[in-house]
């Protein structure tokens, strides 16, 4: 009978081993626990080669209740007892029956069958105890798996429910903004128009006003469709939450959403189009009325020097440049208009950043764009200089880049205003340089000198 003892033994360890699989004491009692496991295995078969059985039943009972005897003793299987409960009886019937037959073998074997019945009907009981334990352990499990489940699925629907009716009122905002923002926007641009017509000197960009008066109307006309159609589509889901739609209706919301999608693509496109149209020629053909007052140069180029960057990598998630810079410690303050100064930072640095960004793409991936600005006083000047490691100019061109409308970039992502304006307001506000140093397909170096007190 002490194969059974051994075998209960062989399973309890392999029950305790795999309940104690993912806790705290896993690395402490995994590995104890199976190569006694593996132990017990190797006596089921080898014991009865070197024992008598008498002996042999005995020892196999005895060595069953040291473990049952380990596992209540032990803190860490605390909650593993419950293994131990249904096996009590078999081990109390395998010690009497071991202690009887090596004691007195007479009186055993006259009682021999019903200690041999009942063992085996202890082990069967005992067996059957665990199987059904497992079982219901399996089903707790799923049970438990099952509500974590529907749990998570309540809490990211929910999640992404609320997500998208920010997202969507978000976005509703912010169309309706642009479209108030151009409609003043166009005002300003026709009573700049107004202004530059009775301007002799700048008759020219009398005609361009008016012609991008006209390019502006159709931007404007996609933002207030658009803006329409958005607000009806917003409407409409509003009238039924996304978490109490019923499954028939959902496929009728995910269209309406991705109708608003593409709706909301199309404005974003024509807005950002008239913007750039507006901006540059409102940048180009306003007269500032700002006063020159003392401004920090290095705080001023290193904010507009973030702005740039961090305005480009919104536009473009995959862009990354290795921007230095070298501001001088003890530069002094400088009588200056900040904002026409930042704008002036600000087109140098976005066509330093769009150099870069056209020679990674030639490249493949084998150049490390970067971007060098430092500050320094000469004398009775500040000089900036703003240098990137990009496609450079040509010679070919040098002399044209300062010309208003002049411009290298393709068409719609240039409006050749930029360095036009920005010379103006070096030169002829600040009464300071801007010159240029560069090699093509190397480096390009914009200096710019200001005098410290120019008011």
């Amino acid at each position: 009978m002490y194969f059974f003892t051994l075998l209960s033994v062989f399973l309890l360890l392999r029950r305790l081993r795999k309940s104690n699989q993912g806790t705290t004491q896993t690395f402490k009692w995994d590995q104890w626990l199976n190569v006694s496991s593996w132990i017990t295995l190797g006596l089921m078969f080898a014991i009865g080669s070197f024992l008598s059985d008498e002996v042999s039943n005995f020892s196999a009972a005895i060595y069953l209740w040291l473990v049952i005897f380990f596992i209540y003793k032990e803190p860490d299987f605390y909650s593993s007892r419950a293994f131990v409960t249904p096996i009590l009886p078999f081990a109390v019937i395998a010690f009497l029956s071991g202690f009887l037959n090596l004691i007195v073998p007479d009186f055993y074997k006259n009682w021999e069958g019903y200690w041999s019945a009942a063992i085996m009907g202890a082990f069967v009981w005992n067996f059957a105890s665990w199987i059904n334990a497992n079982k219901r352990e399996k089903e707790l499990d799923y049970e438990r798996q099952q509500r974590q489940l529907e749990e998570q699925q309540k809490l990211a629907l929910s999640a992404q429910n609320n997500q998208l009716e920010v997202l969507v009122a978000e976005r509703t905002a912010e169309i309706t903004k642009q479209k108030e923002e151009l409609e003043v926007t166009i005002k300003e641009l026709q009573a700049t128009q107004a202004q530059l017509v009775q301007q002799e000197k700048l008759a020219s960009l009398g005609e361009l006003t008016a012609g991008i008066a006209h390019e502006i109307q159709n931007p404007l006309n996609f933002v207030n469709n658009f803006s329409e159609v958005s607000t009806e589509l917003l409407g409409e889901l509003k009238e039924g939450p996304l978490q109490k739609l019923p499954p028939e209706e959902k496929q009728y919301a995910e269209e309406i959403l991705f109708d608003l999608t593409q709706n909301l693509n199309k404005v974003s496109y024509h807005g950002k189009r008239a913007e750039k149209i507006v901006k540059g020629m409102l940048q180009h053909s306003r007269t500032t009325t700002g006063q020159k007052e003392p401004t920090d140069i290095n705080a001023l180029a290193d904010e507009y020097l973030r702005l740039s960057y961090h305005g480009l990598r919104a536009k473009d998630k995959s862009f990354n440049a290795t921007i230095k810079t070298d501001f001088a410690p003890d530069l002094k303050p400088v009588e200056a208009v900040s904002q026409d100064l930042g704008r002036v930072l600000l087109n140098l640095y976005n066509n330093a950043f769009y150099a870069i960004s056209e020679k990674k793409k030639l490249q493949n991936g084998a150049f490390e764009p970067t971007i060098n600005v430092s500050t320094q006083q000469k004398d009775d000047k500040i000089e900036i200089r703003v240098k990137d490691n990009g496609l450079g100019i040509p010679q070919a061109i040098r002399d044209k880049i300062m010309q208003p409308f002049f411009t290298t970039k393709p068409a719609g992502k240039g409006t050749g205003l930029g360095l036009s304006l920005s010379f103006d307001i070096i030169t002829k506000v600040h009464g300071g340089t801007i010159d240029l140093n560069t090699q093509e397909g190397e480096f390009s170096e914009f200096i710019l000198r200001l005098p410290r007190n120019n008011g």
